[in-house]
């Protein structure tokens, strides 16, 4: 088996357990632990593209754990949202997949709070593993899931694991109005405390979904708590989706990150004796489908095909998503899904100027060829309702200035219909609103703007304050989604195959590229 060493990874256990020393006996033994950690699975049921997959990743868990007697398995969040298949069954047939691996604990993603608090308790209720929160607490001042953290024992071994979940989560989800989301921090170290003075810990991780890439300038990344809390020896990281070639080494703490969708599977092999590492080392293990989780799938899949494998349309060529272009650039997809808004309000009759959505609420590509109702669902995961309202022109001004300071690659970096034409100049400031026009004039600071967007934005979501100067507001009751699979229907049956399109509309001087 190939071997990889992690000499600096190696020091920093032994430097751990030195500081708690075990008692051992004379002749000391060897203690082997692996930690396997996941991240940003997002209801990554089936393989997708050849990766990923529930059944993939139960056998190679399965696998280390028949070669393994001392093996933790930990969730970094964001189990939710993804593949029509899970969205269907809100993670159900995720969650007993988790429960056939033997998870040891998970903690809360932001896409843990894209459904009520009911639905997230039925998951918490379904798991067979703790959700854990050093930072968010339920009404009666409870650790939400109903853990600060744990303590794993192996062979005379203790590890502690907390869990720790971004603020940004308030801004980019919809959690409950009864959740307290307390500083990552102080949280941090809270429990950092208490694993140490309480529980007599020899090793401690933070399992958190906080993300190394700094969204905005609040955003506190894993690499800022671990700059600032004492005491953690490794963080186990989700909600950047980030692909680590090598461990990230911050003030005596390592942080590690397995990418997205199942891609990965972090593993980091440990050979303690006595107080000492011996060797920390990464092992790649050849995976296939586990015969146990496909059985249990069967019926969900059997069950979601009946609708999801439905043609609704064809495209001519690939709508392309690449590394989340929606939260950089112009895309063909995003002009498709915004202009297809503005088209159906037209043909109920009802005036609109333009439609706009957050990049963010897009998440995979159409590829050429037959489009299926899971395709779009896939690409649209988000259950959110199309609503209509009116702003003044002086606030839609505040709204393309605050537009202009989003950083790109944020969720919040928006996708417009065809009838805005802007740039945005990130070389002044964080960033300048030059040439706005509204269906080819500039804006009017006194007119009224009729718009459609979806209810996350005009609720506040991802920082869109100025959404609460919006009025006259109506729902239509329809799903983004839906909306799109009707309009592509349409289309298609009118026009034929559907093109990719960039018309110009979104110009960025001075910008980035994922």
């Amino acid at each position: 088996m190939k071997k990889f060493l992690l000499t600096a990874l190696a020091v920093l256990f032994a430097a751990s357990l030195y500081a708690n020393p075990v008692q051992e006996p004379a002749n000391l033994k060897d203690v082997d632990i692996v930690i396997l950690h996941t991240n940003d699975h997002h209801g990554t049921v089936l393989p997708s593209n050849g990766q990923g997959g529930l059944a993939e990743l139960a056998a190679y868990v399965k696998a280390v754990k028949a070669t393994n007697k001392n093996v933790l398995l930990l969730d970094a969040g964001d189990i939710n949202t993804g593949q029509a298949i899970s969205n269907m069954f809100s993670a159900e047939p995720d969650i007993l997949a988790y429960n056939i691996m033997g998870y040891d604990a998970a903690t809360f993603g932001n896409h843990e709070f894209d459904s009520s608090l009911d639905v997230l308790k039925e998951q918490m209720d379904l798991a067979k593993f703790p959700f854990l929160s050093a930072n968010i607490q339920t009404a009666d001042g409870q650790f939400l899931g109903g853990h600060e953290y744990i303590v794993k024992e192996f062979e005379g071994i203790r590890v502690g694991i907390f869990g720790l979940t971004t603020l940004r989560t308030k801004e980019i989800a919809s959690p409950d109005k009864s959740l307290v989301f307390l500083d990552e921090r102080d949280s941090a170290a809270k429990a950092v405390a208490h694993l140490k003075m309480r529980e007599n810990v020899d090793f401690i991780i933070a399992l958190t979904h906080m993300g190394d890439v700094k969204e905005t300038p609040e955003h506190v990344t894993s690499l800022d708590l671990a700059k600032d809390v004492d005491g953690i020896n490794l963080i186990i990281d989700g909600h950047s989706h980030s692909f680590f070639k090598s461990p990230k080494l911050v003030n005596n703490t390592y942080i590690v990150s397995a990418n997205e969708w199942g891609k990965y599977v972090g593993q980091v092999n440990v050979k303690v004796r006595g107080n000492t590492v011996e060797e920390a080392y990464w092992s790649p293990i050849p995976i296939g489908p586990d015969p146990e989780v496909e059985k249990m799938l069967a019926p969900y899949v059997e069950l979601a095909n009946a609708s999801l494998k439905e043609v609704v349309g064809v495209a001519a060529d690939d709508f392309i998503f690449g590394n989340r272009l929606t939260r950089y650039q112009e895309t063909a997809l995003g002009n498709a899904i915004c202009d297809s808004n503005v088209y159906y309000a037209q043909f109920y009759n009802q005036p609109i100027d333009f439609a706009f959505h957050n990049g963010g609420n897009i998440r995979a590509p159409i590829t050429q060829g037959p489009v299926t109702r899971e395709q779009v669902l896939t690409c649209l995961p988000f259950e959110n309702v199309l609503y209509l309202a009116s702003l003044k022109g002086s606030d839609l001004l505040d709204l393309f200035n605050f537009i202009a300071t989003i950083p790109q690659g944020a969720g919040a970096f928006p996708q417009f219909s065809y009838n805005v034409r802007y740039t945005i100049d990130k070389t002044q400031g964080d960033g300048v609103i030059k040439d706005l026009t509204i269906n080819g004039q500039p804006v009017d600071p006194n007119k009224i703007y009729r718009f459609c967007t979806n209810d996350y934005i005009l609720g506040g979501g991802d920082d869109y304050g100025v959404m609460a100067k919006a009025t006259d507001r109506f729902n239509t009751s329809l799903l983004l989604s839906t909306v799109v699979i009707d309009a592509l229907q349409y289309y298609n049956n009118y026009y034929g195959p559907i093109e990719p399109y960039l018309d110009g509309r979104l110009t960025v001087i001075g910008g980035v590229t994922p």
